[in-house]
């Protein structure tokens, strides 16, 4: 497959990320439509749902954490690493323009009113810290299980299930705690249109996620080697 199309995969998948999961935060949660676990496995079920379409194209990423965490497993390799961030970074912006779009020409609300699922610490939710150490540990708990599931000793046809059901769990752990990110793209999408502090805090949820995807990347096979 050539990189383009795998490019464009990312970004396809990565909009409709965001399209899922943000977009039934801001049309349903706020309404009490769907609520914490609703949005939580919406979140999950995009997730599920791409890796059957384009996990066979891209390998479905969609997310720059998962990219450094799998290039550092050894399972994806660094030349394509920044072309892939990249593309995530536009498809999640182009499905958070989407949702914009949808809000802004169907109603008189401002589309950032409630926050437009901006990922945030300190007032509203954990201080730095604590914010800090929830990211970089659900994501590493994240990319172990994307490495497991789709480790070749694993049961052939089940990873996207188990990765769904896992990115499904870490929102029902934190979006009380942070409005859960584990993935950079999605935070930066929302952001852009957010500012604000929404901008400010963003560095945290890059650093963080790619932190502890980068020491699954390594604990992995640490662990898991028949050495």
């Amino acid at each position: 497959m050539t990189l383009g199309k795998r490019l464009a995969a990312e970004a396809f998948g990565t909009a409709w990320l965001v399209i899922g999961g943000c977009g039934t935060a801001i049309f349903a949660g706020s309404h009490d439509a769907v609520g914490l676990v609703g949005v939580s496995l919406a979140f999950g079920l995009t997730v599920l749902t791409m890796a059957y379409a384009i996990g066979h194209v891209s390998g479905c990423h969609l997310n720059p954490a998962v990219t450094v965490g799998l290039v550092l497993g050894k399972r994806f390799d660094a030349k394509d690493a920044g072309p892939y961030i990249a593309a995530q970074v536009v498809g999640a912006t182009l499905g958070a323009l989407l949702i914009y779009g949808i809000i802004k020409l169907g109603s008189n609300v401002d589309p950032t009113q409630g926050g437009f699922a901006a990922n945030f610490y300190g007032a509203k939710g954990l201080k730095l810290g604590g914010a800090f150490l929830v990211e970089a540990a659900l994501t590493f708990f994240f990319l172990f299980v994307i490495l497991g599931s789709t480790d070749d000793r694993a049961p052939k046809g089940f990873a996207p299930i188990a990765i769904g059901l896992c990115l499904t769990l870490i929102h029902l752990i934190s979006i009380p705690l942070t409005n859960t990110s584990v993935n950079p793209a999605r935070s930066t999408s929302q952001a852009i249109f957010v500012g604000g502090d929404a901008l400010s805090q963003l560095w945290l949820f890059w650093v963080a996620p790619i932190v502890g995807a980068a020491l699954a990347g390594v604990a992995y096979p640490a662990l898991t080697s028949k050495d």
